[in-house]
């Protein structure tokens, strides 16, 4: 639970290497995939944290490896807890973002920008968007260490 709680803030800290440093200079859209994969696996770790948890305390039997299976089953184990399941669609709407097909648009310049058709929405993924996501990838953090119930000094 721990453990999975750490590679969840170390993936964070590369996700701002690349958002303030590598992307600052590249301005790629392949940097900005490789945002959004960071991203990903922030909440993946972060997910499976929760998920050690609840397994701990006996709340679910089994986690499953698959990755869908994992979110409906953090639904099925806290359905009153609204603020879980908009980052569980947050998380999948990311990991619908990196396997859809995509489009460059502006490379090497300031609106470097990836488009992408999501359930019928475009969705362009830029600099500033992937701020958002970024904080919103911290705010889960402290979600996180929240519901587990882990201080500061712990971590």
């Amino acid at each position: 639970m721990i453990e999975a709680l750490e590679n969840a803030m170390q993936e964070l800290k590369r996700v701002e290497h690349l958002f303030w440093v590598s992307l600052k200079y590249t301005r790629t859209v392949d940097v900005i995939r490789n945002v959004v994969q960071r991203l990903i696996n922030v909440f993946d770790f972060g997910l499976d944290s929760i998920l050690k948890h609840a397994k701990e305390n006996k709340l679910v039997e089994e986690i499953p490896k698959n990755s869908g299976l994992k979110c409906d089953l953090l639904k099925d184990t806290f359905p009153e807890n609204e603020e879980l399941k908009e980052y569980v669609d947050f998380y999948l709407k990311l990991r619908k973002i990196l396997n859809m097909e995509y489009t460059k648009k502006e490379e090497y310049r300031r609106h470097v920008t990836m488009t992408v058709n999501v359930d019928g929405e475009t969705i362009n993924v830029d600099i500033d968007l992937l701020k958002e996501y970024y904080e919103k990838s911290k705010l889960f953090i402290k979600f996180v260490k929240a519901m587990i119930g882990v201080k500061r000094e712990e971590i």
